[in-house]
């Protein structure tokens, strides 16, 4: 019996071109604004969306997906199928054609070689890549010819678009990086910030942290493409600055991830300059518990495996914490009609999205107390709950914008209430989410009792996401804090679902499976969501080709983006 690959929402293919109102650079200088500066321009060494989304101007993958969720080819001709023969009968391998005459932004021809070195690279042992959920079950990558690349696998693979599809996998030059494999992956500045690539844009000075400038490629496969001639990215400030330089002055072009409350934004959007846009695709704001302990006193062994957590190891404790919160005001004061309440780190697509954990929709701080009586934990003299000498008192960390400290205030009161201590600590975003191995501050490192964030993935099909909280993705000094799984989760069991939803076909049985991966992390209390996030972003009324996207990098079609006349 013939079965077909799964691409939920997929197209094989979808014209993606903008009004023909500019050739190359005719339309001058574009300004862009992440308020979280990129510290790198290698996604493969950041987990975080600003350094993803930078770098998709740059570097591209075989493809990726298009602001409705549909797959659609990129650097390759078509998506691969079992109907067109680009995926084996037996789904263990998948087989990707590069489109003719592509070239590298230094004019050297992209071939199936660079393709087989991007997995090379990320799976290199001592690495740290940060995407390596993305290649899982690939045992081998075949090129039979310079452009034609074959994907095997180990299992059959219902779903086999991981590798090389989406922001988070893109394709980097092999003459570029072979030196830079493994252990000397975070030691090649040269090509970390500035990668040759196949994008529109082609780095010329890169400030990490701070500013990012960028031309056009002259070698861009479209030859009246991008309609800018230059680029500035510039990061750091804060939410509110970034909204206003869009909206208010008209200073920037395009502005990222608007924390900002509802009505702060409807006022600023009142100037004229601007327009609000948001999607939604499975973007969850959420508390990460750490099981492991990041006391000091254990030095360059804290918050790794070898030292558990002295109270949060305790499901109890973690179950009280979730009971304290207040999700549906979060939601109101947070972020209104972009935000929607959720009891899941899978939200969407629907079919994903259980209803096992709604319990958690309904504060319960008598609930929580009573939680915390039942498993020995009894306030002391000043009201802070312990036992057996061991104080719960929690620091609590996440970055800085003006929701999240909003969050922060109103968590550590309820968690007073059921007798939890809690430090707060905000950290500048760059540092948060920065890549650097050596920081104490990035959310890998994750040197506090839990921290808060949002996160999501690539495309419509979660298999890849749900691996994020494997044993092999607990960031480590062996992996250079590279992994996805925060909280430093092991389960065997989980492991397992995960391994059968890889070889699993039909779209109802992955989605219990998925349902199934979700509910074991929220009933263990293993993450605490907090609210299911549109993206929000402005983009001036001068600017045209705009299409916001919640499946891939927000500037996914930044080639396509022209000056409104």
């Amino acid at each position: 019996m013939k079965m077909k690959t799964l691409m939920l929402g997929a197209a094989a293919s979808m014209a993606l071109t903008a009004p023909a109102m500019a050739g190359r650079g005719d339309d001058g200088h574009l300004n862009i604004i992440f308020w979280q500066a990129p510290s790198i321009m290698n996604p493969y060494l950041s987990g975080g969306t600003k350094e993803l989304s930078a770098a998709s101007m740059v570097i591209e993958p075989l493809a990726r997906y298009d602001e409705n969720g549909n797959m659609v080819p990129w650097l390759a001709q078509e998506i691969p199928t079992v109907e067109n023969g680009g995926v084996s009968e037996d789904l263990k391998s998948i087989t990707w054609k590069l489109k003719p005459g592509l070239k590298w932004s230094d004019g050297s021809p992209v071939t199936s070689e660079d393709v087989k070195f991007t997995w090379e690279y990320c799976t290199a042992e001592g690495g740290g890549c940060a995407q390596t959920e993305k290649f899982g079950n690939v045992v081998a990558v075949e090129t039979p010819d310079d452009l034609t690349v074959v994907v095997k696998f180990d299992v059959p693979k219902p779903f086999p678009y991981a590798p090389f599809v989406g922001a988070q996998a893109p394709i980097i030059q092999k003459a570029q990086f072979k030196d830079c494999m493994g252990p000397k992956a975070p030691e090649c500045s040269e090509q970390n910030f500035a990668p040759i690539g196949t994008g529109p844009f082609v780095v010329t000075e890169f400030r990490p942290n701070d500013v990012i400038t960028l031309k056009a490629n002259e070698n861009y496969r479209e030859a009246d493409k991008p309609a800018f001639a230059t680029v500035t990215f510039k990061g750091g400030g804060d939410a509110t600055a970034a909204a206003r330089a869009v909206l208010e002055t008209g200073e920037f072009d395009y502005a990222w991830n608007l924390q900002l409350a509802p009505d702060v934004l409807k006022k600023m959007q009142e100037a004229g300059k601007g327009k609000v846009v948001s999607s939604f695709g499975t973007l969850v704001e959420r508390i990460m518990i750490n099981l492991t302990d990041p006391d000091p006193k254990w030095g360059d062994e804290r918050s790794t495996v070898k030292h558990p957590h002295p109270f949060l190891t305790d499901p109890a404790v973690r179950k009280a914490l979730s009971m304290a919160i207040d999700r549906p005001l979060l939601v109101e004061i947070g972020y209104g009609p972009a935000g929607k309440l959720t009891c899941n780190v899978l939200p969407a697509p629907e079919i994903y999205a259980s209803k096992a954990n709604d319990a958690c929709l309904q504060q319960d701080i008598e609930g929580a107390k009573k939680v915390l009586d039942e498993a020995g934990w009894v306030p002391g003299p000043d009201g802070v709950r312990q036992k057996d000498g061991v104080r719960l008192s929690i620091l609590y960390q996440t970055s800085t914008n003006a929701v999240r400290q909003d969050f922060q205030a109103l968590i550590k009161e309820w968690w007073k209430q059921i007798g939890v201590e809690t430090e707060l600590r905000n950290i500048d975003a760059s540092v948060f989410f920065g890549s650097d191995p050596g920081s104490p501050d990035t959310f890998q490192k994750f040197y506090a009792d839990v921290e808060m964030y949002a996160n999501n993935f690539d495309g419509t099909d979660p298999e890849s996401y749900m691996r994020n909280w494997r044993c092999d993705q607990i960031p480590s000094p062996e992996n250079q804090w590279q992994g996805n799984n925060m909280p430093r989760y092991c389960n065997p069991e989980y492991d397992a679902l995960t391994d059968e939803m890889a070889k699993t076909g039909e779209l109802q049985k992955r989605a219990e499976l998925a349902k199934a991966m979700n509910d074991m992390l929220m009933q263990n209390y293993i993450m605490l969501p907090l609210v299911y996030r549109g993206n929000v972003s402005a983009h001036s009324n001068s600017l045209g080709g705009v299409k916001i996207n919640a499946w891939d990098s927000e500037l996914w079609n930044v080639a396509d983006w022209y000056r409104v006349k």
